[in-house]
């Protein structure tokens, strides 16, 4: 047994490739491919964020509430708007826009119901017994695995077709179309998509309604004295119950957004498992921007994003996981707050 590790050791290692010409040659092609990637890292980070600047509780379950959001935007193009899996779709801009705009407002329907759900039913109980944050933390594993099952085996007995154990049929609404091309005719051209364009532009508009709601708006001082002084802020007139969810509606809504961002990247990626890798990534990118603070897993998610791309090209495109956690522990051994964080006990939105 132990000489068949050694082996499968070595020959792990002897897959790993230094290939940092094709980084140089491809860097600006990786960093925007990486913006994208990150971009819905960051949407899904600051779900665990907000929470977490709240509650002081790390929400496992909200990779499913991901989950969900996309199951949610595959549901609203086939039942509702009636798209064919697999038939290719284009008639025109504008229609394209309005059919994503509506699949959007779906998935963040159905995952902020989804993530408001999960704290009326899994941790309210808890707090009301003032249950220790063992116990939460172990609910939101156990949460995460009832989801995932839930979507595995009874999805299919509700609707046919959907869930399982195989991916759902992908429905592509948009078809990816070069745009234009940056230093086209040189080592640095890097192709701009407009899938690419979508996701981006979308990430950060929905970034900065959030950013401006939590930090210039009633609702978000609500949020923000809630995750200072609980107690100060119950005797201020702010209502805890009321703010705690909220704060999981906002990051569901977000997970949503970032749903569909995704299954316009990876239209074959929609299954009950899908949000498992995903949420570890957007958990540590909320870690390693600074957990409890906004913008921090905003940064850490693009940050994540852009590095694991580059990653993939320097040692191997079966090493892209092992580059982004990785990232995280060199980090955090430097600065164990992350990159905007305060340390975890004083952490605030």
């Amino acid at each position: 047994m132990i000489h068949q590790c050694v082996e499968q050791s070595a020959c792990l290692a002897a897959n790993i490739s230094f290939n940092l010409d094709g980084l140089q040659d491809r860097f600006l092609q990786l960093t925007v491919d990486g913006l994208s990637w990150g971009a819905i890292y960051a949407l899904v980070a600051v779900g665990y964020t907000l929470v977490f600047g709240v509650l002081r509780l790390i929400n496992f379950a909200h990779s499913e509430i991901f989950m969900l959001g996309m199951f949610g935007t595959y549901f609203c193009l086939d039942v509702i708007l009636g798209f064919t899996p697999g038939t290719p779709y284009d008639k025109g801009v504008m229609l394209t826009v309005f059919y994503l705009g509506v699949a959007m407002v779906f998935a963040m329907l159905v995952s902020g119901t989804a993530a408001a759900g999960l704290e009326f039913i899994a941790y309210r109980p808890l707090r009301k017994r003032n249950a220790r944050a063992l116990t939460f933390l172990i609910t939101a594993i156990g949460m995460s695995f009832v989801l995932q099952e839930f979507v595995h085996f009874v999805l299919p007995k509700i609707l046919k077709g959907y869930g399982g154990s195989n991916a759902q049929q992908p429905i592509k609404l948009v078809r990816p179309t070069i745009q234009f091309t940056l230093f086209e005719g040189t080592k640095f051209e890097a192709v701009i998509t407009n899938v690419t364009l979508v996701i981006i532009g979308a990430a950060l508009v929905v970034a900065l309604l959030t950013d401006i709601a939590i930090n210039r708006t009633k609702f978000g001082r609500g949020i923000r004295a809630v995750a200072q002084d609980p107690t100060t802020a119950t005797l201020m007139g702010v209502s805890r119950e009321r703010i705690i969810m909220s704060t999981f509606l906002l990051g569901g809504l977000l997970a949503g957004v970032a749903a569909l961002l995704f299954t316009l990247k990876v239209p074959q990626g929609i299954i009950y498992s899908g949000g498992f890798l995903l949420g570890i990534k957007a958990f540590s990118a909320a870690v390693l921007g600074g957990i409890g603070n906004l913008r921090g897993a905003l940064l850490g998610g693009l940050l994540l994003g852009i590095m694991e791309n580059y990653g993939q090209v320097v040692f191997g495109t079966q090493w892209r996981d092992v580059v982004a956690f990785v990232l995280l522990v060199l980090v955090l051994l430097f600065r164990p707050t992350g990159i905007l964080g305060e340390s975890l006990g004083k952490a605030r939105v």
